[in-house]
């Protein structure tokens, strides 16, 4: 376990010396908090919005409450398709330092002094990723309670209130959000350990984002609705892919074929 603890501090010792990775961990989070956060403050109560404006039956019954007026529930339905941004903090984070994480210690010529280490792979693996994912999972948490707390200061109607903070994004955030943050991070680790610039690595493993970012673009466009049920199945599916990824990543990250390849 210290050994860990000594790859988790020598990682963010040598990450957060890169402008982007702050850049990804300060302003990412408060963006996604604000964004949402303005919306309600520009709608306020929902009065400012027409109530015979018109929704798909399946979002209405899937998300707004019968209490809610038709402003109300617009106004629900348009805040909940941008928390769906939320989900970018988990992943955008630490792809870009796990991305870092192994290429950037080749530039550094501190990689080959590492792998001579007694450490093994699976502790070196472990240490990598939990440098990635504390901090990703921290700012998500820590954007979803800022937005909270907003939400809680600018809604006076309590029914709308328990209805944008209910039971789908606390399992979003403090479930899917840790997976999405795994799986984000053991495809940066692939591909720190195949390429030789940090920038290169950075920008491929940024890939990993075209998911969420499909899912935000297919629940605006009314393809699928954000419910508990989609929520969940996206957590089974996550955590599978998480497996998959976890064993490919062991298998991908061969000490002595890197050293090779990079001598």
């Amino acid at each position: 376990m210290n050994k860990v603890k000594t790859i988790v501090r020598k990682e963010w010792a040598e990450v957060f010396k890169n402008r982007m990775v702050i850049f990804t961990v300060l302003f990412l989070p408060l963006l996604m908090t604000a964004i949402p956060l303005a919306m309600l403050s520009a709608m306020g109560s929902g009065g400012t919005i027409s109530a015979s404006s018109r929704m798909p039956a399946q979002m209405t019954e899937a998300i707004c409450p019968p209490a809610l007026t038709g402003g109300e529930c617009i106004q629900l339905l348009l805040v909940n398709q941008f928390m769906m941004l939320f989900m970018l903090v988990p992943v955008a984070i630490p792809a870009t330092i796990a991305a870092y994480s192994i290429v950037g210690e080749k530039t550094t010529r501190s990689l080959e002094p590492l792998l001579a280490t007694p450490i093994t792979t699976l502790e070196l693996l472990i240490g990598k990723c939990l440098a990635a994912v504390i901090p990703a999972i921290a700012a998500t948490y820590g954007a979803y309670l800022l937005f909270a707390v907003g939400a809680w200061i600018m809604v006076a109607n309590k029914t709308l209130l328990a209805a944008l903070l209910d039971a789908r994004w606390l399992v979003a955030i403090f479930l899917v959000g840790p997976l999405l943050a795994t799986l984000a991070v053991t495809f940066g680790l692939m591909v720190s350990s195949r390429v030789n610039d940090p920038r290169a690595a950075e920008q491929i493993s940024m890939v990993i984002i075209v998911p969420v970012l499909a899912g935000f673009f297919g629940q605006l466009a009314g393809v699928f609705v954000l419910d508990m049920r989609t929520i969940t199945g996206v957590a089974v599916v996550m955590f599978a892919l998480d497996a998959l990824m976890v064993y490919m990543a062991a298998r991908v990250f061969q000490r002595e074929s890197i050293l090779t390849r990079w001598r």
